[in-house]
């Protein structure tokens, strides 16, 4: 039976070693700052690197650390029962255009999807939810707004049934937008909708994996969330 072959070392191209590129992919996805900022936080800490280093890092290995952190999520949740989803889409301003990014995220606040389109109608709904749904199976209740390409798009899938647009029900996917919001702030919007895609997906990965729910738990259990956290990030891709 022959071998399965062993993956490339994404960094073998690199001089840099992986710990410092994990740590400036993961400064500039993870916090709000620019690329500049980035350039300067590091040069306190005796790293001198350009900050378009900082862009082709995390350009080129963003996808890839954000894959391996959803490829893990996925094989853990999937066929996970009472699982409640939330879908809403959010404007996003490009050159002065209005798109949509649609996101589908659980009843614990993790993002499952993101998906950008010009339009909000049933097609993009439902390619939003067949994306959705292939990637991580179905959920039992799935949780909307009154926007009718929803229901179209439901009627189609037959979740018709699973559908619920009660009052105040999808404020777990209003309170999602935020972070990312505060990220589009930083990086002062976002110029090609290929790029909005590419940041999106990855800035979900990072969010769920460094998010350890700091307002709900004490400080003994937030640290120890934080340090298998950052344990499992220096483990990425190794």
């Amino acid at each position: 039976m022959p071998r399965a072959k062993k993956p490339a070392n994404p960094f073998r191209y690199f001089h840099s070693s992986p710990e410092v590129i994990r740590l400036v992919v993961m400064m500039y996805v993870r916090f709000p700052l620019s690329l500049r900022n980035v350039e300067d936080l590091l040069s306190e800490r005796g790293i001198d690197i350009c900050h378009e280093t900082v862009r082709h890092w995390w350009n080129r290995f963003g996808p890839i650390f954000a894959a391996d952190i959803r490829r893990q999520r996925v094989s853990r949740m999937r066929g996970f029962r009472h699982w409640h989803w939330h879908l809403d889409e959010m404007y996003v301003r490009i050159n002065g255009e209005m798109v949509y990014l649609w996101r589908a995220v659980d009843h614990e606040g993790e993002v499952l999807e993101s998906y950008v389109t010009k339009k909000r109608d049933k097609v993009a709904a439902l390619r939003f939810m067949r994306k959705a749904l292939k990637r991580h199976g179905s959920p039992e209740v799935l949780t909307t707004d009154g926007l009718r390409s929803y229901k179209a798009a439901m009627s189609d899938l037959g979740n018709s049934a699973k559908q619920d647009t009660g009052r105040y029900a999808n404020n777990r996917a209003e309170n999602s937008h935020l972070p990312f919001r505060r990220r589009e702030r930083a990086m002062l919007r976002f110029r090609r909708m290929k790029s909005l895609q590419k940041f999106a997906s990855v800035h979900a990965s990072f969010h769920n994996h460094f998010n350890s729910e700091r307002h709900l738990v004490d400080r003994q259990t937030y640290k120890a969330r934080r340090s298998a956290a950052l344990a499992e990030w220096q483990n990425l891709m190794t």
